[in-house]
């Protein structure tokens, strides 16, 4: 080849080189990649141009021509937010649970009043019962019962608690952060429980308040008063409820000026027309926790006497208590009685026997 030559096709060669290289290139100018212009000319435009793959303004487009201005990745899933969440659940949290904690097996609001202390009793009502109370500020079930059968324990200051009580209850609670409510004064206008008149109440239930400040002020936990626990009783002028209730507000005011900090209003009821006495307590605006529910009617015609009209009025009691939306919890009474002549125990003679009224109370619906 002789040297002329050469010098031709290498010339020939530096020109088409130096075109290639000056040919304008999809995205090399701002706003290349959104503008709608095939600007190298390649049959191909914006983010369908390989040149364009990396521009923030295609970032997440997947090449199937949805190019609107959402943000949508073009998935089946429509999501168009920046949690990278493409489930149907539409958690969009930072924890990465996509809500998959696990629902409630059994009624958190269904409870048992019984000093439950056996293991096997625990077992054979754990998989329907979720709390119990046993009329005292400690439970002495071995350690681990409660929380292997998820089940939680809630202490009482019963009435005329003395200040040992209330160190005993504190020492309690520290140890069981979990815990949030603290029963208090039980059945005050009958003579043969708490027996504490509406006046005498007032001087109880500052010490009720003194202790719930004190859990919050020095050890950060907020604790609520449920109680007191209602019912009709044989306290002289106060046996209905609700009169006992109004002279204990009005005491109360009369001495503080204000009203007492009640977070739950306690209730207990042995009879027909348990909705009807709630309805006669709304009054006092505050949620219920039925803590003692039975049935020990003895009117003739109407006399619980066998284990099936027990289940029927359980059914009742329980329907009521699971549909109001006012009702946080209730507690059948009680695990193990004898003599039972209203066949309200929960448990057989045995450690962890069911009687016929405990496994239909296991499985009541809510």
């Amino acid at each position: 080849m002789n040297r002329r030559l050469l010098l031709f096709l290498s010339v020939a060669l530096l020109t088409a080189t130096c075109t290639a290289c000056s040919r304008d290139v999809e995205g090399d100018a701002a706003g290349e990649c959104i503008d709608g212009v095939d600007n190298d000319q390649d049959g191909t435009t914006d983010c369908a141009d390989d040149t364009c793959a990396a521009a923030t303004a295609c970032a997440g487009d997947d090449d199937t021509g949805d190019d609107d201005d959402t943000g949508d990745d073009d998935d089946d899933t429509g999501d168009d937010d920046d949690t990278g969440d493409d489930d149907d659940t539409g958690d969009d949290d930072d924890t990465g649970d996509d809500d998959d904690a696990s629902p409630p097996t059994k009624s958190p609001k269904r409870g048992l009043a019984y000093d439950l202390l056996d293991s096997s009793d625990f077992s054979a009502i754990s998989s329907g019962v979720g709390w119990w109370y046993n009329w005292y500020f400690q439970s002495s079930a071995s350690q681990g019962l409660g929380a292997t059968n998820d089940m939680q324990f809630v202490p009482m200051l019963w009435g005329h608690n003395g200040e040992s009580d209330y160190g005993a209850l504190t020492s309690w609670l520290l140890d069981h952060p979990d815990t949030d409510a603290v029963l208090v004064m039980n059945e005050p206008n009958l003579v043969e429980q708490a027996n504490i008149s509406p006046t005498s109440a007032v001087s109880h239930w500052l010490r009720y308040e003194q202790f719930q400040a004190d859990m919050l002020n020095d050890h950060g936990r907020s604790i609520r008063l449920v109680g007191p626990a209602m019912t009709w009783g044989t306290m002289s002028g106060f046996a209905d409820p609700v009169v006992w209730m109004d002279a204990f507000y009005a005491a109360f005011n009369a001495s503080e000026g204000r009203a007492p900090t009640i977070d739950a209003l306690a209730f207990h009821w042995y009879d027909y027309g348990l909705d009807g006495q709630l309805d006669r307590l709304v009054k006092f605006g505050k949620p219920f926790w039925v803590t003692e529910m039975a049935n020990w009617h003895v009117e003739s015609g109407w006399v619980i006497d066998t284990p099936e009209k027990q289940i029927e009025t359980m059914t009742d009691m329980v329907s009521i208590c699971e549909a109001r939306a006012d009702v946080e919890r209730y507690a059948w009474f009680i695990g193990r009685w004898e003599p039972d002549p209203h066949y309200t125990s929960i448990f057989g003679p045995n450690p962890g026997d069911l009687t016929e009224v405990g496994e239909s109370y296991l499985k009541q619906p809510w």
